[in-house]
């Protein structure tokens, strides 16, 4: 199966002034485990072609489109957590266009198009803060959105998997209402954006259609693994997609420390493996060293070797207490 990677240097234009964790030296983390592993050079990368800002606006709102536009001539900050500079913009809509020609590759041959980007995108909303989050939590467009619009414009529907360590508030209120994307986000319960519980299946008439796993802090590859096989690959086993979009974000890894989540090598490498049905658009997300040095490489070693193997977990208490939980309340739409 082919591996393909959207790259270009413009991703490293968007910089802080003074340290911010997410600057461009993430990129070198990702290109060094990528390296090491023998998935990265020449015949492996394409290069990205921009939106236009026009496209933005089907997943943003213009209000928001031009406040971005106007503060990027400039270093700013949007808020607290997240800046702008002279290079966000360009960056941000070549993030877009990876994204949906990532998808585009997916629909057209199966195999693995990762979307090598920054800024990142995730907890962007329509009019940018989502869900009462605080800030924008470093993200600019929502990549992974976008790649869900391109592809339930193609295939009519969208799957959507998170697994970065905090929620994917913005990509799931943007298709909040909409029955079409299925969003399934695991994620560390009670830190920021501070949203994503059980009880978020999505709006009117598109109920199920959003489901949230927020894990028990301190939860490890026993956790995330058997959440993975008791709701995630039984959703995708009914829906049965032929593309899945990921939002790949490695910030839950062991020594990452922006959380207290402990997943190895072990648990991407796993959850690569069972994604190996499914055509994939992996859209890069969290994750600040050790996460892209090594759970970025493992996720794309599971997934082409497809070797998928019974994998005997031990989970804590809360993380049974949690999965239950959640096959409770989704029941009701799904056969778990």
């Amino acid at each position: 199966m082919p591996i393909r990677i959207f790259y270009s240097p413009i991703f490293r234009e968007h910089k802080p002034e003074g340290y911010h964790p997410e600057n461009p030296t993430r990129l070198n983390y990702a290109i060094r485990g990528l390296s090491e592993n023998g998935m990265w050079g020449e015949e492996l990368l394409l290069k990205p072609e921009p939106v236009s800002p026009s496209d933005v606006l089907l997943i943003h709102g213009e209000e928001y489109v031009e406040r971005v536009r106007k503060l990027a001539n400039t270093f700013e900050y949007l808020d607290p957590d997240t800046y702008v500079s002279p290079g966000t913009w360009e960056a941000a809509l070549t993030a877009l266009g990876a994204a949906r020609d990532a998808v585009k590759l997916a629909v057209k041959e199966k195999g693995l198009y990762l979307a090598l980007v920054r800024p990142p995108g995730h907890h962007a909303g329509r009019s940018g803060r989502a869900f009462n989050a605080p800030t924008l939590g470093f993200c600019i467009f929502n990549n992974a959105a976008f790649a869900a619009y391109t592809l339930r414009e193609l295939e009519g529907n969208a799957v959507v998997i998170d697994f970065d360590a905090h929620h994917g508030n913005g990509t799931q209120e943007i298709f909040w209402n909409d029955r079409d994307v299925l969003h399934i986000d695991l994620h560390e319960r009670e830190v920021y954006p501070w949203s994503g519980y059980e009880h978020d299946v999505g709006g009117k008439n598109a109920e199920g259609s959003k489901v949230n796993v927020p894990m028990p802090h301190y939860s490890g590859d026993d956790d995330y693994v058997l959440a993975w096989e008791e709701i995630v690959l039984p959703i995708l086993e009914e829906t049965k997609p032929d593309v899945v979009i990921v939002s790949a974000g490695f910030d839950g890894f062991l020594g990452e420390g922006l959380t207290t989540l402990r997943l190895t090598e072990r648990f991407f490498s796993y959850a690569g493996s069972t994604l190996s049905r499914y055509s994939l658009a992996v859209i890069l997300e969290g994750g600040y060293d050790i996460g892209l040095m090594k759970g970025l490489p493992s996720f794309i070693r599971g997934y082409l070797s497809g070797d998928i193997r019974e994998v005997p977990v031990t989970p804590s208490y809360e993380t049974l207490r949690t999965v239950a939980r959640v096959n409770e309340i989704q029941r009701q739409w799904w056969g778990l």
